[in-house]
C-alpha cells in the first residue's frame, strides 16, 4: 500500500520487546510530535477549511493516542521519560523543498505521509512479532489509525498540488526515506 522500498527488519521486534519501556515512551513522543505537526499544518491552511477539520481530527487523534500510551506506561509501573530526539524525522525534514508556498505545504504534507507509513509498518512488525499480547492488540487497532492518516495526507497533497506532480514527488520520497532507512532499526525506538 505505501510502497515503502526496505521493509522493517522483523528482528527489530525483538530489540523494541528488549526494552518496552523505552519504546513506550518513544512512541508516546511520537504521537505527542504527530499531533503538533497536524496543529502546524492547520496554521498554514487557514483558507481550507474542510483540510482544517480533517486535521484538528487528526491532532485530537494523535493526542488520544499519546494518552494511551501514557496510560499504559503508568499501568506498568514505567518511568515516563523525557522526550527524544527523532533523528530519522529529522533526516526526512531535511527533504523538505522550501520553494513556492503551494510547494513547500506540499511537501509538509508526504513528509507527515511518510512518517505514517513509517510507522503503520513498524506497528505491524510488532503486531506480528511481539509476544506481549495487550501490546499486539494495542499495535495493530494503532497500525489501521496510522494507515487512514497516511492516505488523509497523501489525499490533501493531491488536492493542494497537481496530482501527476504529487505523484512524481512520492516516489522521490519513496527513494530518498529508503536510503535513510537503511541506518535504522537497531534502536528500542519506534524510527530507530
Amino acid at each position: 500500500m505505501f510502497k515503502l522500498k526496505l521493509p522493517t527488519d522483523p528482528r527489530w521486534a525483538n530489540i523494541a520487546e528488549g526494552n518496552i519501556e523505552e519504546i513506550l515512551t518513544d512512541h508516546a513522543w511520537c504521537e505527542q510530535k504527530a499531533a503538533t505537526n497536524a496543529i502546524t499544518l492547520i496554521t498554514m491552511l487557514p483558507e481550507y477549511p474542510e483540510i482544517v477539520t480533517e486535521l484538528l481530527a487528526i491532532a485530537q487523534e494523535e493526542l488520544d493516542h499519546f494518552n494511551q500510551v501514557h496510560e499504559i506506561i503508568k499501568k506498568r509501573g514505567y518511568a515516563f521519560g523525557r522526550a527524544r530526539k527523532d533523528d530519522y524525522v529529522n533526516q526526512l525534514a531535511k527533504f523538505i523543498v522550501q520553494g513556492s508556498r503551494e510547494d513547500l505545504i506540499v511537501d509538509k504534507m508526504l513528509f507527515a505521509a511518510m512518517i505514517e507509513a513509517r510507522s503503520c509498518e513498524r506497528f505491524k512488525v510488532l503486531t506480528e512479532n511481539i509476544k506481549d499480547e495487550e501490546l499486539k492488540i494495542f499495535y495493530r487497532e494503532l497500525m489501521i489509525s496510522e494507515a487512514n492518516h497516511y492516505t488523509t495526507f497523501i489525499g490533501f497533497a493531491r488536492q493542494l498540488g497537481d496530482p501527476e506532480t504529487v505523484n512524481k514527488r512520492w516516489d522521490e520520497w519513496l527513494e530518498y526515506e529508503a536510503e535513510i532507512i537503511k541506518s535504522y532499526g537497531n534502536k528500542e525506538t519506534i524510527h530507530g
